[in-house]
């Protein structure tokens, strides 16, 4: 055997993979290694299909990249993007098996760009991202142990009531102190910068929350600004952050150790003394969750897909019409014309019979002639028979016994009906059977006498 021959299969060959095995590989590359991110673009080709799922296409400048946002999501965003729409998703890179397409699996959408106050929390966050607030090596872990909780927002808050609420039902031994604060409004922000450093001042509390509702980015602007960030950043304690909903995102929660994402969820992080596990569970139920979804809406895609691919049954019976009366139309034409030759060529001979036919009425005349004179030969033959049958049959009544019987002759037979013809078949005192023109009777022999001539 040729082991140099470039399609020789040694033992320590890689297995080929089949396209479906390489896409699945790539697509769990993907979603292991690129976590849930936010992306900017302008939204282009969008379509929402009937099962009630977005696709679209999100590009920018320089490139673009297909995107898919699912019923179960779309269902929560505030708008429906429209073409040209700019526009920021948090989404998961990953690749749709089937066709081997690179795609967004959003599961959030917002509007990019609201007015002056979005473009100065751009400046922002970009000069002290670069001053180095926000750098991750800087931010402390949660203590393992928390005794006491600081609170930083306004006393009416909802979000106050919620924090209280998760604080009691998960951990009602630890005590809590509110440091309050207008969470919104004219001067909001250097009071809640304040409340941080009373709260940094007294040292009473392992960790702090500053909190609130969620709202527009009007409401939430107060934590926007630099002199709250400055004074998170400052705080000897850790800092968490729940501010708004999930989808929303301030300064404040860059400057923070541990961003959290709504208040509930922040009290949640620090009451539990065993954050790093339950956090860790909940990531990998949320991989589970996420993974289960992702089959269910790659599924889905597939479905949508497909459903793009069939026809109508209208129109397929619209197709199949058209097709069947073509088919009659030329089945028509295939009949008639074999028909409509053959009826011009019987046409022609026809014609060419009428020309060449001869004359039968002499003949014609001839038969009848004849004919009359066989019915006349043969009805002169039939009547001679019949005088002949009649003479015969007036013979035959004359020869009749009958007749002979009524001439006054009469028949004997013996018992077993033969005529006797010599009297030498007569037996004395037998029994014989006479027979009569007229009748039958039984007689007895009592001596039989011979006459010798």
């Amino acid at each position: 055997m040729n082991t140099d021959s470039p399609y020789a299969n040694p033992a320590n060959t890689p297995a080929v993979l089949t396209v479906s095995a390489l896409n699945q590989a790539v697509a769990q590359l993907l979603e292991r290694n690129l976590p849930l991110t936010w992306v900017s673009g302008e939204i282009s080709n969008f379509t929402r299909a009937a099962s009630g799922h977005w696709y679209f296409t999100l590009k920018d400048s320089a490139a673009q990249v297909r995107a898919v946002m699912f019923r179960g999501r779309a269902q929560y965003a505030d708008f429906q993007p429209r073409e040209g729409d700019k526009v920021e998703v948090r989404a998961l890179a990953t690749l749709y098996a089937p066709r081997g397409d690179y795609q967004l699996s959003v599961e959030a959408i917002r509007r990019a760009g609201v007015g002056n106050l979005y473009e100065a929390f751009l400046r922002l966050k970009a000069q002290l991202t670069q001053e180095g607030l926000f750098d991750t090596a800087r931010k402390r872990a949660l203590p393992g142990f928390v005794r006491c909780i600081g609170i930083v927002t306004s006393p009416q808050a909802a979000a106050l009531r919620d924090v209280l609420t998760a604080l009691q039902r998960r951990a009602p031994h630890i005590q809590v102190i509110l440091y309050p604060t207008p969470v919104q409004g004219e001067g909001a922000g250097l009071k809640i910068a304040q409340a941080i450093a009373t709260a940094a001042a007294r040292e009473e509390c392992d960790v702090l929350l500053v909190c609130r509702g969620g709202g527009s980015i009007e409401d939430l602007w107060a934590f926007n600004e630099e002199v709250v960030a400055r004074t998170i950043v400052n705080c000897p304690m850790p800092v968490i952050a729940g501010i708004g909903h999930e989808t929303d995102f301030t300064i404040a929660d860059f400057a923070a150790d541990v961003r959290a994402a709504t208040p509930t969820a922040a009290a949640e992080l620090a009451a539990t003394p065993r954050a790093e596990l339950l956090q860790l569970l909940q990531g990998q139920a949320q991989i589970l969750n996420r993974a289960m979804h992702r089959q269910l809406d790659r599924h889905a895609q597939t479905l949508d897909w497909q459903s793009h691919r069939l026809l109508s049954p209208k129109a397929a019976i619209t197709a199949k019409r058209l097709q069947l009366e073509n088919i009659a139309r030329n089945l028509r034409f295939t009949a008639t014309m074999p028909l409509q030759q053959a009826r011009h060529e019987l046409t022609q001979l026809r014609q060419g019979w009428q020309s060449l036919k001869p004359d039968t009425q002499a003949p014609r005349r001839l038969l009848g002639e004849w004919q009359r004179r066989l019915q006349q030969a043969s009805q002169q033959g039939l009547n001679g028979q019949r005088q002949q049958l009649q003479s015969i049959q007036t013979q035959l009544e004359m020869l009749s016994p009958q007749r002979t019987l009524e001439r006054g002759y009469a028949i004997l037979s013996d018992q077993k009906g033969r005529a006797l013809r010599n009297v030498n078949d007569v037996k004395p005192h037998g029994l014989l059977q006479l027979r009569l023109a007229e009748g039958s009777a039984e007689i007895g022999i009592s001596s039989v006498q011979t006459y010798i001539e």
